[in-house]
């Protein structure tokens, strides 16, 4: 994904120019990235993201099983690709059930586009609007579900994937700030979206009041959002009981309906889609295909390790018979390398990363190092094993060859799980290096139970021989 890395290697951090948060996007900014500047840069990252998107779809190292597999995540790369050839900005509202979602973007709208209603839950599917105020019209407002409605762990996941493919953010609240809002807010701010904090309702509050609200907000949302993306408003202000008085001194009433108040929201969005809309969907676009190339990582990843369970089966039976079957010590450590050499240079061609047989001989020496430490008794059984073959007869040659047989499968078992784990994660052995790989991997066996299942397959193949 060499074009992904360019763009993000080039893209500028928008929440570390627009918000308290300092999530590093962009480590070291690209010579490129120097020569362009004001409008154009917008533009430039708009330009790479289009690419990185359209290398994804073309990418043809992609298996077909892994392409099927992921078939519903291609068609939303054909969507954002088409988003962003007509220039489109999602705006997803984000927050509880009933804290006026829908109505503060009816008031952006200028129209009921969204439903409202008194009841919990209004809300259960997502639904958009176009923001036609804007200059471009290719802005839209995106409703979504209540993160909180009681049973609807569906409607929250579904906030949550719409909310990820959305450039910008507003999660609305009409108080301070609940545990289940702080948590929704955190989920958020760990997909690198950017954030407006909307206090609503706030006709409710004294102006005293609103300022203890917004300094708790500011408080409790440090670290997620910008100080200077919080702001408040009133999408539809509680109806105002008017008092007429008469000349003969007789009171009358009446209801006004007040106007909603939300200047300060319109006027922080303008503020962001003039001066980084571009890089907003540039940067959603970024990370999308980075997700969604992790993800077929991920998937050529499984489907290398089962056909990489099947070669290590293979050379752990074709050892655990060699070692079984030849009555020669020495020919049977030989043998060992020999078949642990040739599984190793077999798996790296699986994954991608062949080694030559000197390389597979020194991880094999790493692996083995490891296992001696961890299972010196397993490795002086084997030892053992050879020698009683060498001064036994008849039967017992039978019995002691099958048991080294069975211990030499388990070993080839263990190093090809070793290097399967060390070829999957790019050659590498992680931080924590190649005894705590080794280790988790003996834990994590059934000794007895794949011993076992070596014996019985020696066994079988050596009567049938």
């Amino acid at each position: 994904m060499k074009i992904l890395q360019r763009l993000q290697a080039i893209l500028p951090d928008w929440r570390s120019k627009n918000s308290a948060t300092k999530t590093e996007i962009a480590p070291e900014i690209d010579t490129e990235a120097a020569q362009v500047s004001g409008a154009d840069e917008g533009q430039a990252h708009l330009d790479l993201a289009l690419e990185s998107l359209q290398e994804l779809l073309r990418d043809n190292r992609v298996p077909e099983s892994v392409r099927a597999g992921l078939a519903e995540d291609y068609a939303k790369v054909e969507q954002m690709l088409e988003r962003i050839e007509q220039g489109q900005i999602h705006i997803a509202v984000f927050g509880r059930v009933s804290v006026g979602k829908s109505a503060l973007l009816n008031a952006l709208l200028g129209e009921p586009v969204f439903s409202t209603s008194p009841l919990h839950g209004e809300t259960r599917t997502a639904q958009q609007g176009q923001w036609r105020e804007y200059a471009s019209g290719n802005v839209f407002l995106i409703d979504t579900p209540g993160i909180n409605e009681i049973d609807g762990e569906q409607r929250e996941a579904l906030a949550l994937e719409v909310a990820s493919r959305a450039e910008l953010i507003l999660f609305v609240v009409d108080g301070d700030l609940t545990e289940t809002e702080v948590q929704a807010l955190q989920t958020i701010s760990a997909q690198h979206r950017p954030v407006i904090l909307v206090l609503n309702k706030i006709d409710r509050y004294k102006p005293a009041e609103r300022e203890t609200l917004l300094a708790s907000l500011r408080q409790h949302s440090e670290g997620l959002v910008d100080a200077h993306n919080i702001v408040t408003a009133a999408a539809d202000p509680a109806d105002q009981v008017i008092i007429h008085l008469d000349p003969d001194g007789q009171e009358s009433e009446s209801i006004r309906k007040p106007v909603a108040e939300i200047a300060a929201l319109r006027e922080r969005l303008w503020d962001i889609l003039q001066s980084e809309g571009k890089s907003l969907s540039a940067l959603n676009a970024s990370l999308f295909a980075g997700q969604l190339s992790d993800q077929i990582g991920q998937r050529m990843v499984e489907a290398r390790r089962q056909v990489g369970s099947q070669v290590i089966h293979t050379y752990c039976a074709a050892k655990g018979v060699a070692v079984a079957f030849n009555p020669v010590p020495v020919a049977d450590l030989v043998a060992a390398a020999v078949v642990d050499v040739s599984m190793v240079v077999h798996l790296s061609k699986v994954f991608g990363l062949p080694l030559s047989k000197s390389e597979a001989g020194d991880l094999i020496k790493t692996i083995g190092s490891q296992i001696l430490l961890l299972m010196g008794t397993v490795w002086a059984v084997n030892f053992v094993s050879s020698a009683l073959k060498l001064g036994s007869a008849g039967w017992s040659t039978a019995i002691t060859g099958g048991a080294q047989g069975a211990v030499a499968y388990y070993s080839t078992y263990v190093v090809g799980q070793a290097a399967e784990q060390y070829l999957a994660q790019g050659k590498s052995w992680g931080q924590a290096g190649p005894k705590y790989v080794v280790r988790q991997i003996l834990d994590q066996l059934d000794r007895d139970s794949i011993m076992q299942q070596a014996r019985k397959e020696i066994k079988s193949r050596l009567q049938g021989s």
